[in-house]
């Protein structure tokens, strides 16, 4: 047992998912105890079983699978674009020292903005319609992604370029063949963290205007003191979210083999 615990000892690959299946079994029980307990009123606080119930009605009787296609729409919609700007912008910066000059100041300073701040404006300038909800979620991603992938293209290792200058590359060959291939398993990684953040992004944009999606939902729960439905709807969030990191991880293995022993 004490091996275990050495420090940076990677976990045996039998071991993992045993360690995160009993991770939730913990957690669903201390929320047991809690509620059927009774130390929480049900008022406060739902119990998995409740939580449960609540959150087939939703599916069955509310149409809540069409308010959970709606809000991954806006998630990838939102985070997509970001993507397609920040990320060549994050290499350009990473690359060329002049570039990162030019921009860091004012990335450094957006990207400390709150996403939220930015609603009534995008209320004005788009309504509150889609667009208003995909650009809060653009905004609150594009900047971080932008510093994280310059930073992480400014980190590859110097001693690579110099080696590729000495074996004839160009400056254009020295960014494609040197630096995006160190630093594309890092690239993905930050893209992977981000999408975690897009995710509050779109909840809170949903909590105003909103005539569908899961923040819609919690929102009208909220109204009635469902605190089952709002629970449930949370629980979504997550599981989608963890869906989707197992598949970005799946992906980024596959891609990108030259990482695994990092």
């Amino acid at each position: 047992m004490d091996g275990l615990f050495a420090p940076l000892k990677p976990v045996p690959p039998g071991l993992r998912p045993v360690l995160g299946i009993l991770c939730f079994v913990l957690f669903f029980l201390g929320w047991g105890i809690v509620t059927y307990g009774g130390f929480v009123q049900p008022l406060f606080l739902a119990s998995p079983g409740e939580t449960l119930l609540k959150g087939g009605e939703l599916f069955v009787e509310y149409g809540f699978a069409g308010d959970v296609l709606v809000t991954v729409w806006r998630v990838f919609a939102g985070f997509a674009l970001a993507a397609l700007l920040a990320v060549p912008l994050g290499i350009l910066m990473g690359a060329f020292k002049p570039v990162e000059a030019f921009f860091s100041g004012f990335v450094s300073f957006a990207r400390y903005l709150p996403a939220s701040a930015f609603i009534p404006l995008l209320i004005l300038w788009a309504g509150v319609g889609e667009l208003q909800k995909i650009l809060v979620i653009f905004i609150g991603s594009v900047f971080q992604i932008v510093i994280m992938i310059a930073v992480i293209v400014g980190s590859v290792r110097t001693d690579l370029v110099e080696a590729a200058y000495t074996l004839g590359a160009s400056r254009r060959g020295v960014v494609l063949r040197v630096l995006l291939p160190a630093a594309a398993p890092q690239m993905a990684e930050s893209l992977r963290l981000v999408l975690g953040w897009a995710w509050t992004y779109v909840i809170v944009a949903e909590l105003v205007g909103a005539s569908a999606g899961i923040g819609h939902m919690i929102i009208e729960a909220q109204r009635f003191l469902d605190t089952g439905q709002m629970i449930f709807g949370i629980f979504i969030i997550g599981m989608i979210g963890l869906i989707t990191d197992v598949l970005f991880q799946a992906a980024n293995a596959r891609l990108f083999p030259w990482a695994k022993g990092r």
